[in-house]
């Protein structure tokens, strides 16, 4: 699944409904008492950083969410009783926080019964006009997809005599990607199975997780070894979390910069494939993506060591793979280059580093920066610049994206940091980035996606 914002997944005009969560749902709600499970570290860090920067005066958008077309006119009655069930069988989008307290700071979960979920359909109007559409689109999502708001998921459909178009949008607090490249097929498998009356089988709940996942990272303190190598990480990168590490036009204390989004394929199908044999023996594309990116570092801003966060998903077991939530975890990597840039010997190193610090990413960063008391950038919405690889091609229904114009969506507002997204598709290799707009990151990104499609040409041949 390609990686891209709302201007850039291909809408097209057509008759547009949504659904929110109804009234009533929302009412009984607001009269849930504490669900005892807490927030996730990451969901907790989320909404708090949110808060911050709202507090500013800065209005940072940060949902996330997917776009796919189903073949010919639809049921509409059948695709709302989907979208429901969907909604049902993931306990955390039945889950939200509230700030409580004296101080009003801490964070309260509430759940609401599957029983009592019920969806609110607003035919909106007849969209002539493409353009006219996004700007509806990402508006509203804006508006309802709020992290400091609650429910904050809306989903919508484009109406037409050939196709409908799905887009859901979420805050990120409820979603991973990973979440949203089970969408497509989950959907439409709960749409036929409307049909033919049939029951969605359950999934395991992300809320559960929640609770799992703190009550384990809550035993880790400051002896620990995991905080003793993030605090040197930290060190050895000028004592914050790592931005990319080449010149962007900004000061080191620049606000939040509004931002742009680079996305355009690296590699086709035959190209990624040999890419992907050529790194095998080194952890394959995911080590090669970082090889590339840590000699452009040193070419591009001579750099001898390169140092980012790789993030990895948390669902260490198969019973979390069909659950809908935000299983993400950091690892840090140090990568040398100065002394032997040449992509084999860097290939080595990176994965040298994926395989030592890979266990890292099961202690929530959030926790570790409490127990080492670091600044969680409370004023921005994210804590550092990053760059993650999936091959998407295993997930269900992967084989049909390309038909069904199935697109991961990313909201650019504003950011210091720079997030670089390669996937493998079937189709190929694809980058989408957001980063800082100004003329210098401009040229830098560019620069980043020519060299990174050169290294992968000529690595695969």
């Amino acid at each position: 699944m390609r990686i891209t914002d709302i201007q850039r997944c291909e809408v097209r005009p057509g008759r547009l409904v949504e659904w929110t969560l109804s009234p009533v749902t929302v009412a009984a709600a607001e009269a849930l008492p504490v669900d005892s499970r807490p927030p996730a570290y990451i969901q907790e860090s989320h909404l708090r950083r949110a808060r911050s920067v709202r507090g500013e005066g800065v209005c940072v958008p940060t949902w996330i969410g997917v776009a796919f077309d189903l073949p010919g006119p639809v049921d509409l009655d059948v695709l709302e009783e989907a979208l429901l069930s969907w909604t049902m069988r993931h306990e955390t989008l039945r889950s939200g926080f509230r700030w409580a307290g004296d101080s009003g700071d801490e964070l309260h979960r509430f759940t609401l019964d599957a029983a009592d979920m019920a969806l609110h359909r607003d035919e909106v109007a007849d969209f002539a006009h493409a353009d006219h559409l996004v700007r509806h689109l990402q508006d509203r999502f804006d508006e309802v997809a709020d992290a400091l708001v609650w429910p904050n998921l809306i989903y919508t459909a484009v109406l037409r005599d050939d196709s409908t178009s799905v887009y859901m949008a979420f805050d990120h607090s409820n979603v991973d990607a990973y979440s949203l490249f089970r969408v497509p097929a989950e959907l439409q498998e709960l749409y036929a199975a409307g049909r033919a009356r049939k029951e969605p089988a359950p999934a395991a709940s992300y809320v559960d997780f929640c609770e799992i996942e703190r009550i384990r990272a809550d035993r880790v303190d400051g002896g620990h070894g995991s905080v003793a190598r993030w605090q040197e990480f930290i060190r050895r990168c000028g004592g914050r979390l790592p931005r990319f590490p080449v010149e962007l036009g900004l000061t080191p204390d620049s606000p939040p910069a509004p931002q742009r989004l680079l996305c355009e394929p690296l590699a086709d199908a035959a190209e990624a494939e040999a890419f992907e044999a050529y790194c095998r023996p080194y952890g394959g594309s995911m080590a090669g993506v970082l090889a590339a990116t840590a000699l452009f570092v040193h070419e591009t801003g001579g750099q001898d060591v390169y140092r980012t966060v790789v993030p990895f998903h948390t669902r260490g077991k198969s019973g979390w793979n069909d659950s809908v939530g935000w299983y993400v975890g950091g690892a840090p990597i140090e990568v040398p280059v100065g002394r032997s840039p040449r992509f084999r010997e860097v290939l080595r190193s990176v994965r040298g580093e994926l395989v030592a610090n890979r266990p890292l990413a099961r202690i929530p960063l959030t926790r570790v920066l409490a127990l080492l008391d670091e600044d969680d950038r409370p004023g921005s919405t994210d804590l550092c610049s990053l760059v993650s690889f999936v091959d998407t091609r295993s997930f269900p229904g992967a084989e049909r994206w390309h038909e069904q114009r199935a697109h991961g969506l990313v909201r650019v507002s504003y950011s210091d940091h720079v997030y670089v997204w390669v996937n493998r598709t079937h189709e190929g290799l694809w980058l989408a980035s957001r980063y800082p707009d100004t003329d210098v990151a401009v040229k830098v990104m560019r620069l980043y996606a020519e060299r990174l499609r050169d290294r992968i040409t000529s690595a695969a041949w």
